[in-house]
């Protein structure tokens, strides 16, 4: 296998992956919500229809329940007064809360572009457009209980909390009081640093009758919008619910799958519900020991469709005079590959890479190592690129050596096609024998090329996925690894090395076809990394480019001087 074919087999295969997840993402797109056929009134509560057969957990008590309550799916249309609003800042988060729901969430330090005073990312949206909404509340079967439209209101009077100066955390507390004596007060813990919050529901049944409740925990959005693009990293990220339980382990589903793939029931002890999104995502994390059931639905909107996951449970049974406490964390963040499993068994999983997690998963962490030395994701690429080039070495250097030997006997081959003429066979007998004879190994360019392939395109799913990497600068004009060169420097570098590494590369036995091709190449590639993210064309330019130098040495140390025929 000659050099031209190595290379058109790298460009087609490379192409038809990323065509093969472009076309996967549009076949599997939302069709267009149909309208509903009968308008909701402002302030009408939508609830989500309960699977049929599914039972709660069992409550520690000898009475269980048979049925699902029915819980009511938050909409835009049915927001609760920004009366009872809280708004909490910490060093990593600004939260507006209402008790019942947290209805913003700002990422404070991630911008949402690279200008000067960007405002930072919007994760949770009460916009009626970006909706997306964290919700929790209790339904019970036997009394009043408050749910996450109603119910919760401030202890305090306060409405702005901050983490105090020193502190480690903040917390703010909500209070249902219900006809029956029963009251729920829910505290949010914030930290400093801290992208998981944690909430608190202690209920005290100061009545004369049991309770019993059951707590829910959803994650509500309308669909986000639809990117594409075959160099568009973002069109490649999966967007859409994920759960995770140890039994079944980390399982997802795209916005478009919610109803076909048909409807989710789970029971599960311990895991987590997610809707992730790019770089970004938020989660529901119950107590390990809690036993939860799953589930998704499409409740309708404003004539649309929104997507909710929930996990429900777990019961408690509160007698007179005692009380009980249900707790679970809230994930509203960047998806930190170094910080998710300590959260929750297999939150990491988050970090979605697709079919290259075996091999994307080892890049980033030996990329999060370079960078505490480098302390520059760019150099770090770079690094990254020396210490691949050092583990192939031993097969490049074979490579290299092949050819530089093909070009030493290129005279000889060429004597060989003229005197075979048009006879393609005896020619390539003959030029098999000399290989043979002069220990020129005709594929020994073939290897590393392929093993440099599937690590490109892991790199590609780490620059998509790693909120590490996002708008990273390296040094100069580029101020951001994940988007594309602005002056289109690198695609232009990384043409010129592929030229110069051309005119190094013997042609032997092209057809005058296979030559123009080959001339194409640089080109081709050229023009296909010039909307690719800036960090996957450094690391194709440093590989070039120490992969030019190697060859330029191994030419001059073995082919001195052309064999004569």
């Amino acid at each position: 296998m000659n050099q031209t074919r190595v290379f058109l087999i790298f460009a087609w295969l490379m192409v038809a992956t990323l065509l093969w997840v472009e076309w996967g993402k549009e076949r599997a797109a939302p069709a267009p919500a149909a309208e509903a056929t009968t308008a909701a009134s402002p302030g009408a509560t939508s609830t989500v229809p309960t699977v049929s057969g599914a039972t709660l957990p069992a409550v520690p008590s000898t009475n269980t329940a048979t049925n699902k309550p029915s819980v009511p799916a938050m909409s835009a249309t049915t927001q609760p007064s920004s009366a009872q609003n809280v708004t909490v800042t910490t060093d990593v988060l600004r939260l507006v809360l209402d008790g019942g729901a947290i209805r913003s969430a700002e990422l404070l330090r991630y911008p949402q572009s690279t200008e000067r005073n960007s405002a930072p990312v919007k994760l949770f949206d009460d916009n009626a457009t970006r909706f997306f909404s964290a919700q929790s509340g209790w339904v019970s079967q036997a009394g009043a209980a408050p749910n996450h439209e109603s119910g919760f209101l401030p202890e305090l009077p306060a409405r702005q909390y901050a983490l105090p100066r020193g502190g480690h955390g903040v917390e703010v507390p909500f209070v249902w009081r219900g006809p029956n004596g029963v009251t729920i007060r829910r505290i949010f813990t914030l930290k400093r640093n801290e992208y998981a919050i944690n909430v608190r529901d202690e209920v005290v049944n100061a009545g004369t009758a049991p309770w019993q409740g059951y707590v829910y925990r959803q994650l509500l959005r309308n669909p986000p919008p639809s990117k594409s693009g075959l160099t568009n990293p973002e069109a490649y990220s999966f967007t859409g619910a994920a759960w995770y339980s140890p039994e079944e382990k980390y399982e997802k589903r795209k916005y478009a799958d919610f109803v076909d793939d048909g409807t989710l029931d789970r029971q599960v002890k311990g895991g987590w519900i997610a809707l992730l999104q790019h770089y970004f995502f938020a989660a529901w994390i119950p107590s390990p020991n809690d036993q939860t059931t799953f589930s998704l639905a499409t409740p309708p909107a404003n004539g649309g469709t929104q997507y909710l996951v929930r996990e429900l449970g777990p019961g408690v049974n509160v007698a007179p005079g005692t009380r009980a406490v249900a707790e679970a964390k809230l994930w509203v963040g960047p998806k930190l590959q170094d910080r998710l499993d300590d959260v929750a068994p297999g939150l990491a999983l988050s970090l979605d890479y697709g079919i290259f997690t075996f091999l994307a998963k080892p890049i980033a962490w030996l990329l999060a190592q370079l960078h505490k030395i480098t302390n520059n994701w760019g150099w770090a690429i770079v690094l990254l690129v020396l210490l691949i080039k050092l583990a192939l070495f031993p097969l490049s250097a074979a490579q290299y050596k092949s050819m530089a030997k093909m070009r030493k006997f290129q005279p000889r081959i060429a004597q060989l096609k003229e005197r075979y003429g048009d006879d393609k066979q005896k020619f390539q007998m003959a030029m098999m024998e000399l290989y043979k004879k002069e220990k020129i190994n005709p594929v020994g360019g073939c290897l590393p090329v392929l093993l440099q392939m599937p690590i490109f395109l892991a790199l590609y799913w780490v620059l998509l996925e790693s909120v590490e990497l996002r708008q990273a600068p390296w040094m100069l004009w580029i101020q951001d690894l994940t988007a594309r060169d602005p002056f289109f420097i690198l695609p232009v570098l990384n043409a010129a090395v592929m030229w110069a590494t051309q005119k190094l590369t013997p042609a032997v036995g092209m057809d005058p076809m296979q030559q123009k091709m080959m001339q194409m190449m640089p080109l081709v590639f050229g023009v296909m990394f010039a909307f690719f993210p800036a960090g996957l064309v450094l690391y194709w330019v440093t590989n070039g480019s120490l992969g030019l130098l190697q060859q330029w040495w191994m030419t001059r140390r073995y082919s001195e001087a052309p064999a004569k025929a």
